[in-house]
């Protein structure tokens, strides 16, 4: 139900860490100041906004892996935030749905995009509680993790250096994990096997794939 991609290219990373360098942070609880687990700072600065989402979205929208795994329907503008020495984002569920000014995302999917080397910081892990069993995500640059937003999750303390991620909500098009789970697979299996296939076999399983996503998906 997760997954690990490969996102942004060195040049990308290099850009996005350039503009956090000379860019205002402020305290990320300007976005929720209720909420007492969220320690770090974000990007507030509206050309630089601007200017790294649409990098970051660009990249998103061309990694074929991640429009197969996450089907997007509409992706919220990323956002760059750090993690400096005593921050953390203590364990918490992601909001249901987001308020955009061009409208509404529903979280179906949250993305965490590595934009520094592990070795740059300590600490400072994304830990993903899944069910009875948990997972730890600190990814080299250019990285991604897409995992389900209806899972409890955290920022483990940073105690040394600073992290920087740039993070997103995905809505997809199929909004039960499972469904969107098992089309993934089945999509992999056609792209992996297909040509093998009986001709006639191999429509029947596209017929399949279409049919599927026509009768679990939500969105156009």
């Amino acid at each position: 139900m997760y997954r690990v991609l490969d996102i942004l290219t060195p040049e990308e990373v290099t850009e996005c860490r350039q503009i956090a360098a000379n860019a205002t942070f402020v305290h990320g609880k300007i976005s929720n100041p209720h909420n007492k687990a969220k320690q770090n700072e974000q990007l507030h600065e509206a050309a630089a906004y601007e200017r790294s989402a649409k990098l970051v979205l660009q990249a998103m929208m061309r990694s074929d892996e991640f429009r197969e795994f996450a089907f997007p329907a509409q992706i919220a503008p990323p956002l760059l935030t750090r993690y400096k020495p005593g921050m953390h984002y203590g364990a918490h569920a992601d909001a249901a749905y987001l308020q955009l000014p061009h409208g509404t995302v529903r979280s179906d999917l949250s993305c965490t995009i590595f934009l520094n080397e592990p070795g740059d910081y300590e600490g400072g892990a994304l830990h993903v509680r899944l069910s009875d069993g948990s997972m730890r995500f600190k990814l080299k640059p250019g990285q991604a993790i897409v995992y389900p937003s209806d899972t409890l999750h955290e920022v483990e303390p940073v105690t040394q250096g600073e992290r920087l991620v740039a993070i997103t909500f995905i809505q997809s098009r199929v909004k039960d994990p499972f469904q969107r789970h098992m089309l993934f697979e089945l999509n992999e299996v056609a792209a992996l096997e297909g040509l093998k296939m009986d001709p006639e076999n191999f429509s029947r399983m596209q017929l399949i794939q279409a049919n599927l996503l026509r009768y679990w998906g939500d969105q156009p």
